[in-house]
C-alpha cells in the first residue's frame, strides 16, 4: 500500500434531469482536482441525473433517465478522464441493470480502466428503483482497498462494518442529505428556502444553518463513528442547495480512521475539499484494533430476522411507530 493518497470530495447543486449540465460541472471539478494532483475524487449520489425530483416521475420517466453501465454515455465522459489524470473518480447515476430493473448506483472509474459499481442497498427514492444486494469493495492501483456505501447505506452500522471486514481502507460515502423532514423529534428538519435564496446577500445566515443541527450537527452524531469504529478513511460527498423542495446542506468532508475531520466546508456553494490521506494511521487506529477483538460466535443475532423488518421505502416513509421487537 502507498503510504499516502491525495483525495478530494465534492458538493455541488445538480440540475434535475440535466445530465449535460451536471457532467459539465463534474468535468470542471475533475480538471481542478487534476491540477492539485488528486488521486481519488468523490462526487455525490445521483449527481448525474438529479435526485429528489425523481420521486415525482413515472416509472417510464425513471427508466428514461437510467443508463446501462456497459455503454453509459455519462460514464463515457468520465472514464477517459480517470485514465488521463491517473485518478479514481466516483459518480452517482441511475443504472438500468441487465435484469431490466433500475438502481441508484455509484460507479468508480479507475485509471487502469477498471470500473466498479455499487447499487444502493436501501433504495427508497422511487418504487421503480430496486435495492442492491451486495457490498462493493475493490482493489486499486495504489494498493488501497476502497468501498462504497450510498447515503442511507451508511446509517445502518452493519453495512460499514461489513465493508470494513471485506478489507476497505477508504469508504466513499456519496449522499443527498441534510435539511430533510425527519419524523424523529430530534432528527433533521428543513432548512428555510429563503436562507438559500438570500445566500449572496446574507451568507452568514445560510452557513450558520448548514453548520447547525439540521446539517453538520446531525452528521456529527453518527458520521465520525463510522470512520472511528471501523478504522477507515471516509469521504463524505453531498448535494448543496435546493433539491426539489428541500435544501441540501453540503458539508463535504474527509474523516480519518480516528473519526477526526481533516478537511471540510460549510460554504453555501459548489465546493471541493481535499486532503492527504496518511494511510499509515490505519493499522494502529482504535477501530482497526477493536476489530481484532471481535467475537463472531456472539453475533448470530445480527443475521436473524426479528419479525419487524420493513423494506427500504416502508422503513423510510412509514408513519407507524417502531417497536422493541421480541427481545
Amino acid at each position: 500500500m502507498t503510504p499516502s493518497l491525495r483525495a478530494a470530495t465534492v458538493q455541488f447543486q445538480h440540475r434535475a434531469n440535466d445530465k449535460n449540465y451536471n457532467l459539465s460541472t463534474m468535468e470542471r471539478f475533475i480538471t481542478e482536482a487534476a491540477e492539485q494532483q488528486i488521486q481519488l475524487l468523490a462526487f455525490p449520489e445521483m449527481c448525474v441525473t438529479g435526485y429528489w425530483h425523481v420521486r415525482h416521475l413515472s416509472d417510464a420517466e425513471v427508466r428514461a433517465l437510467a443508463e446501462p453501465i456497459v455503454n453509459s454515455p455519462s460514464l463515457a465522459r468520465i472514464r477517459p478522464l480517470a485514465e488521463r489524470y491517473n485518478m479514481a473518480i466516483g459518480v452517482g447515476l441511475i443504472e438500468l441493470g441487465d435484469d431490466g430493473r433500475c438502481y441508484n448506483a455509484y460507479a468508480v472509474c479507475l485509471p487502469d480502466g477498471e470500473l466498479h459499481v455499487h447499487r444502493k442497498l436501501h433504495a427508497f427514492e422511487h418504487p421503480a428503483i430496486a435495492s442492491g444486494d451486495r457490498y462493493t469493495v475493490f482493489d486499486t492501483p495504489w494498493g488501497v482497498r476502497m468501498g462504497v456505501l450510498i447515503c442511507w447505506d451508511n446509517n445502518l452500522v452493519e453495512n460499514v462494518r461489513a465493508t470494513a471486514l471485506l478489507g476497505a481502507d477508504v469508504l466513499i460515502a456519496p449522499h443527498q442529505t441534510g435539511g430533510t423532514h425527519s419524523r424523529s423529534p430530534h432528527g433533521m428538519k428543513p432548512i428555510p428556502q429563503a436562507l438559500w435564496q438570500r445566500r449572496a446577500e446574507d451568507p452568514q445566515a445560510i452557513e450558520a444553518a448548514f453548520r447547525g443541527e439540521h446539517g453538520r450537527g446531525w452528521l456529527m452524531r453518527w458520521l465520525p463513528s463510522r470512520a472511528h469504529d471501523n478504522g477507515l478513511f471516509l469521504l463524505f460527498s453531498n448535494g448543496v442547495g435546493r433539491d426539489d423542495d428541500e435544501i441540501r446542506t453540503g458539508n463535504a468532508m474527509i474523516l480519518d480512521p480516528y473519526g477526526r475531520i481533516v478537511a471540510e466546508t460549510w460554504a453555501a456553494e459548489d465546493r471541493m475539499v481535499s486532503a492527504e490521506l496518511d494511510l499509515t494511521l490505519i493499522p494502529l487506529s482504535t477501530g482497526r484494533r477493536w476489530i481484532y477483538g471481535r467475537r463472531p460466535e456472539l453475533y448470530g443475532l445480527l443475521t436473524e430476522p426479528q419479525g419487524y423488518e420493513r423494506d427500504a421505502r416502508s422503513a423510510r416513509f412509514s408513519t407507524q411507530p417502531t417497536g422493541r421487537g421480541s427481545r
